[in-house]
């Protein structure tokens, strides 16, 4: 997957698709779900080119055919078809993902001996699993069929639902039917989505949308899974370096997404190559490396990388046939090639005393030959309850900034948020700390502290914040609808009466675009207390009032 940013009138458009519930327009409920398809070749004398753009009228800049290129071609020598997962990124907010189908096959006819080409999906959606399902069913095929096939594929596409979060969707693409049950998330990585694929006469399920093989992806760095949860959860620049593309993704996102439900704020590369816009800046070493998680192939990366304060060597990605053996913590200064062994280089010292339990659960699970998707399902709950560990006393803390309900008065502004207090978070660890639903033994304050300086935290407290101020806003809207509107206007004058109407009718438009938090009928009772207050003034008054809009 790769993201990259375009112009905001395109991304404001694209962004009111999955809204729509009928196609007003052809390709309209297509742009829900994709932006375009491309075709990427390899020339030897050209080098890579974009081939083939679908539909037609999709719109891609020359710098972002160029990005696509370089980021549809594996820079490692792999000669094996995958799925790969890149992140291209410019500098507006409008991200874009891209899935990309690889294939290299010996050619003789042709200059170079291999024929090479990559099928490209373009889209604001990060459903990771659901669009490989769709591309290993499609692929294949394409290659044989060429442009026709393609035309067919976007046209099933456009005769999908749009992805309407809390529906069970029903996708059929080029002879199977996806069942698709589509979850509101608001961020990186989204929560799981299941999909079953219904062939004629077989059902396969795949157990969500997004999620990566994640016990698969942590076996070579298996003793180190804690260490690499507390460098994500602290928004640590970390390198992974991998034999493949599809393997360099895979983990990437695999640690992305090990501090779920936890959004990791910063930014990360699942494919990052000598030829993206940022190479310079994180291989200079003039300064220090962003807060990012870089997956890369080419060897190259193992020189210019080396300043670089945590990085994981993965070698070729495969379930153990046995117990995986200790492997300690190796040093920076060992990591001289893309070929040094397996392994996380650092010289962090986790703050955290390690699990022994996980441990030894899972290398039970292998001796006893424990299906893979099981040792992911006990992988993922262990981060899961490790993180809501930690997050569960932030959330305790913050929810005592709310000023108390009784403290909101219809005819004042709704009262501020109490101010984050590092210290006084800190006073709370000692009787609600995360000893309340974790074990584990460490320097949970250290890990505190330094969690209140990343990006993580910087993330989530806006995030939150913006939540309970929108809550505050919405109570505030509660006890003017419970005031007596019409009594209070009869004793005030004209102007002070359509000052109120006038704000109230922009608070309620407020409300409707924010979606603010409140019951089912307050927007209901502040409509009718507006109306009634308009039909009792004067008939001119009543006409301008009721013709005038809202800002």
């Amino acid at each position: 997957v790769w993201a990259w940013c375009r112009g905001e009138g395109v991304a404001e458009e694209e962004a009111a698709a999955p809204g729509r519930c009928l196609s007003l327009l052809p390709w309209d409920r297509f742009s829900a779900w994709l932006h375009c398809v491309c075709v990427v070749g390899f020339d030897l004398e050209l080098g890579q080119a974009v081939e083939v753009i679908y539909p037609q009228h999709s719109k891609l800049t020359d710098k972002e055919k160029t990005s696509i290129c370089y980021l549809s071609f594996p820079d490692s020598n792999s000669g094996k078809c995958f799925l790969l997962l890149c992140h291209l990124k410019s500098k507006d907010p409008a991200y874009y993902y891209g899935y990309v189908y690889f294939r290299q096959v010996r050619d003789k006819t042709l200059k170079r001996g291999y024929f090479q080409k990559s099928l490209v999906l373009i889209s604001r959606l990060p459903y990771i699993h659901l669009f490989h399902t769709v591309l290993r069913h499609i692929a294949p095929e394409y290659f044989v069929k060429s442009e026709p096939f393609l035309e067919a594929v976007c046209s099933d596409v456009d005769h999908w639902p749009p992805p309407v979060p809390g529906k069970t969707l029903i996708l059929p693409i080029m002879g199977i039917i996806m069942k698709v049950n589509v979850c509101l998330f608001t961020g990186f990585p989204p929560p799981p989505l299941t999909i079953y694929i219904q062939y004629t006469q077989i059902s396969i399920a795949l157990p969500t949308v997004h999620e990566v093989d994640l016990f698969r992806c942590f076996c070579p760095v298996f003793f180190h899974i804690q260490m690499l949860w507390e460098l994500v959860l602290l928004g640590e620049p970390v390198v992974v370096m991998a034999p493949s593309p599809s393997e360099s993704s895979d983990t990437v996102l695999a640690l992305v997404s090990c501090i779920s439900p936890l959004k990791y704020c910063s930014d990360f590369r699942p494919y990052f190559t000598i030829h993206d816009s940022e190479f310079k800046e994180y291989t200079t070493r003039t300064q220090a490396p962003p807060s990012v998680i870089l997956g890369v192939t080419n060897p190259f990366f193992a020189k210019t990388l080396q300043h670089w304060p945590h990085i994981v060597r993965i070698g070729e990605i495969k379930l153990p046939g046995e117990v995986p053996k200790q492997v300690k913590v190796k040093k920076l200064k060992n990591l001289k090639t893309l070929d040094s062994k397996p392994g996380v280089y650092t010289s962090y010292k986790p703050y955290l005393n390690r699990d022994e339990e996980i441990i030894k659960q899972l290398q039970k699970g292998v001796q006893q030959k424990r299906p893979a998707e099981a040792q992911s399902v006990i992988l993922r709950r262990y981060f899961l309850e490790l993180t809501q560990s930690f997050i569960i006393p932030l959330e305790r803390y913050v929810a005592s900034l709310m000023p108390l309900q009784k403290s909101i008065s219809p005819w004042k502004s709704p009262p501020q948020l109490r101010q984050f207090s590092q210290e006084d978070f800190m006073k709370t660890l000692e009787k609600a700390g995360p000893q309340l639903t974790s074990g584990l033994k460490g320097d949970w304050i250290g890990l505190y502290r330094h969690f209140l300086k990343s990006p993580n935290f910087n993330g989530w407290f806006r995030t939150r914040r913006k939540e309970m101020t929108q809550k505050l806003e919405a109570l505030h809207l509660e006890a003017l609808c419970n005031e007596d509107l019409l009594f209070w206007s009869q004793k005030h004058t004209e102007v002070e009466t359509v000052d109120l109407v006038l704000k109230l009718k922009n608070k309620l438009f407020q409300a409707d675009r924010e979606h603010l938090p409140m019951k089912p009928d307050t927007m209901e009772k502040l409509q009718m207390h507006i109306d009634t207050i308009i039909l009792a003034l004067p008939d001119d008054l009543q006409d301008i009032l009721l013709k005038t809009g809202t800002t």
